[in-house]
């Protein structure tokens, strides 16, 4: 199958599969006797096993190892059991950040009346010093 066909099947834009392919994280697809990329099944694996691995926010340098660790038939499944462990904790450590994000500005937002006056605790709230004690932004 052509690109457009790929794209659509795995779910993978056609710029992103080029992408893929100059990055290396696939390899390019054959070419026809006219010039055409083509795609077999074992590359519309490999897109399809990207997409997922992209949709759990795995990283492409992650997804990289987990695509040769998948093609390895002698691999130990406590190297892939690694990666996949690595990126839980990356991603506990992403939600506790977003969530004292969220506390931070749903308590800013709560405090500031919304009003007409100029007064506003969340501009102050921003301004304030970030842990270092140096000034986040001046006035």
């Amino acid at each position: 199958m052509n690109i457009g066909e790929a794209a659509k099947t795995s779910g993978i834009s056609a710029k992103m599969i080029r992408h893929y392919e100059s990055i290396r994280l696939v390899e390019p697809g054959a070419r026809s006797s006219a010039g055409y990329r083509t795609y077999n099944d074992k590359d519309l694996h490999a897109l399809r096993f990207i997409k997922r691995a992209r949709t759990l926010g795995f990283s492409l340098d992650q997804i990289r190892d987990l695509l040769s660790l998948w093609n390895d038939t002698q691999r130990a499944s406590a190297d892939v059991k690694a990666i996949a462990l690595t990126h839980v904790a990356d991603l506990e450590k992403r939600i506790a950040e977003l969530s004292e994000m969220r506390d931070t500005l749903q308590h800013l937002a709560q405090t500031c009346s919304g009003d007409e006056r100029p007064d506003c605790p969340i501009l102050q709230g921003l301004a304030q010093q970030d842990g270092n004690g140096k000034h986040a932004c001046h006035s």
